[in-house]
């Protein structure tokens, strides 16, 4: 079956994104050997996204091309907005992953934010967690989980080591 992984890359002190959304501390971290940290490979096994709005107008702020043409896309938002080439937009998370997991396919990558993370988690939906810590210690900013996560044990899956100091680590929650 479809899982649904949450896969992002945080600081050190347990941020996914400065206070403005900003993400370009992550490459602050010297990398010489032009590593991209797994992701690639991680890229290969999904194809759905589903993120929150204010992570979708943070991507289509960076200036760029959509990054995930190749995939289906939603986006979670409390407001109603037409769907785009490449985004449907919902509101209804438990409607969205019941039709997702019902048809087949590979797995569906949840990118965030916080909020939309912590609704995920609460609602017992997240079946991965694949969080690349970043070597650097940003201060202040959006965590991994807003807004009262659920107390949640994780069982440590696997752990990769990059020459960046990145460290990889994938967990599954425990069910109770």
């Amino acid at each position: 079956m479809r899982k649904i992984i949450l896969s992002l890359a945080m600081s050190l002190d347990g941020y996914i994104a400065k206070p403005n959304g900003d993400v370009e501390w992550l490459k602050s971290v010297p990398n010489p050997d032009k590593t991209d940290h797994g992701f690639s490979e991680f890229y290969k096994k999904i194809d759905t996204t589903i993120m929150g709005n204010s992570t979708y107008k943070e991507i289509l702020g960076f200036g760029i091309p959509f990054p995930f043409p190749d995939k289906e896309n939603y986006v979670i938002s409390r407001t109603n907005h037409a769907d785009t080439e490449f985004v449907q937009f919902t509101s209804d998370i438990s409607n969205l992953v019941r039709n997702l997991k019902a048809k087949g396919g590979k797995d569906i990558w949840l990118i965030g934010g916080g909020q939309i993370n912590t609704e995920f988690l609460n609602k017992g939906l997240v079946d991965e967690l694949l969080i690349r810590i970043v070597p650097i210690v940003i201060g202040e900013g959006l965590p991994l989980f807003a807004n009262k996560p659920d107390e949640t044990i994780f069982k440590l899956i696997k752990t990769e080591t990059f020459s960046t100091g990145t460290i990889q680590l994938t967990y599954q929650p425990i069910k109770k």
